[in-house]
């Protein structure tokens, strides 16, 4: 019987024994390819890094090279630039440094970008290349070269010494010893010298780019979390300021700000209201209750999210927008100055539409950019803009706005509503200079 039984079961576990190797022998083929193909993918994207900081630094050289007169070849040369470093900032992303300090390279070569697009964008016939900025791009040339010497000798001794990124992305990841790591000491050592780089003078339009709003930059006086209490009870039509729960966020930094919370019941999801902590302004709310079957129409929601607003302090708002799904209808609108859209100070607001009322608005934007300015008048007629438009443009409506431009610097335009290629569009043509500022696609 016992014989009976081996003679059944022998073949069976031998066949089971083979197939188990043959298993483990796939499935470690296949988890070597995937390395192969990840280590392939990181050699690839950091030989094109080397190479397009290299091409940088030669470009810098070129523009600079040529007659301080030559706009055409200053601006062939920034666009080349900008697309390099391009290039480098989307083979760094490819690597595996989130764990590795890169971040002040990252933000040079991010700031040289910006400088290149914005001065290559404007119309250097009429506002040719400054001293500033010949000697931003001395500075930039001369720098770039180092950054692209380092690479290229990391290059050299991962291609003599036949080193793997797929042992950065290991020692990266792990708690142990980093050291004697070329590739990590490489752009360790690269990005300790650019931290060390003196402050370079970007211009008016990339230094706004990297200016952080903070709450010094509000008026008013800093609040307190008992009168955050009183503001947010106010606010939702509360008896007892008592009921709700005040926490203070970043405190004693520059982001500093108040949450405020409520909750009616122990089941309910709480409401959330956020105010800055200087000036006590409502930067945020969120009710995030069950909405229940529609009632109210896009026109009525809009008419409701605009009362809302003039009642809790955002007066002469204009919605420009609307999206829509089956329990909320969600409005963007932007502040009004004589007329004038100013696009800067927008915020957002959700309308439930089973009720009418807010549920949400955002109005961080609204916060810090909202203020009186003193508006330009236009130097050009309406039909003097219009006449600048494509002949087959179809226009709906116009009507004056203030837009921030790719130079980061606000403009006056025209704001031109209409189809074309059967799509509608939004075309600026600054009210000033008569350009084309910008042009915006809009859904049907």
């Amino acid at each position: 019987m016992y014989r009976r039984l081996s003679a059944v079961l022998f073949p069976i576990m031998t066949l089971l024994f083979v197939g188990s190797i043959y298993w483990g022998y796939q499935e470690h083929q296949e988890k070597n390819s995937i390395l192969i193909k990840a280590e392939n993918q990181y050699q690839r994207a950091f030989h094109d890094l080397s190479f397009h900081v290299e091409q940088l630094h030669r470009e810098l050289g070129n523009t600079l090279a040529v007659n301080s007169k030559s706009q055409g070849f200053h601006r062939k040369g920034l666009v080349n630039v900008w697309r390099l470093t391009s290039e480098a900032q989307n083979e760094i992303n490819q690597l595996p440094l989130t764990l590795l300090p890169f971040n002040k390279t990252e933000e040079f070569l991010s700031k040289i970008a910006n400088f290149s697009y914005k001065t290559s964008v404007r119309d250097l016939s009429k506002q040719p290349l400054s001293p500033d900025e010949f000697k931003t791009l001395k500075t930039l040339y001369a720098d770039s070269e180092y950054i692209s010497k380092s690479l290229i000798g990391v290059q050299d001794k991962v291609i003599a010494n036949n080193l793997r990124w797929m042992d950065v992305e290991v020692a990266l990841a792990s708690e142990k010893s980093m050291h004697d790591n070329t590739i990590i000491d490489g752009f360790k050592t690269v990005d300790k010298k650019v931290a060390e780089y003196p402050e370079i003078n970007w211009g008016p339009s990339v230094a706004s780019m990297y200016q952080k709003r903070s709450v010094q930059m509000l008026s008013g006086t800093k609040t307190t979390p008992e009168e955050i209490k009183k503001q947010a009870a106010k606010f939702l039509k509360l008896d007892n300021p008592n009921d709700i729960r005040v926490v203070e966020n970043g405190k004693g930094t520059e982001y500093a700000s108040y949450s405020a919370t409520y909750k009616a019941n122990k089941s309910d999801n709480p409401i959330e209201i956020d105010y800055t902590q200087k000036g006590a302004k409502l930067i945020w709310f969120q009710n995030p209750r069950d909405i229940g079957k529609p009632v109210v129409s896009v026109s009525d929601a809009k008419q409701k999210a605009a009362d809302f607003l003039a009642r809790h302090g955002f007066p002469k708002m204009k919605a420009i927008t609307y999206d829509k799904d089956d329990s909320m209808a969600v409005f963007t609108f932007v502040a009004t100055q004589n007329g004038v859209l100013i696009y800067p100070d927008k915020l957002t607001v959700k309308i439930a539409l089973d009720n009418g009322d807010c549920v949400a608005i955002q109005a961080s934007d609204f916060v810090f950019e909202h203020h009186k300015r003193n508006l330009p008048k236009p130097k050009l007629m309406s039909s003097n803009a219009r006449a600048s438009l494509n002949p087959d443009f179809k226009v709906q409506r116009e009507q004056m706005a203030l837009i921030e431009n790719d130079l980061a610097e606000e403009v006056l335009c025209y704001e031109f509503v209409g189809k074309i290629n059967g799509g509608v569009y939004k075309i600026y043509i600054n009210a000033v200079s008569g350009i084309e500022e910008a042009i915006e696609q809009l859904p049907e």
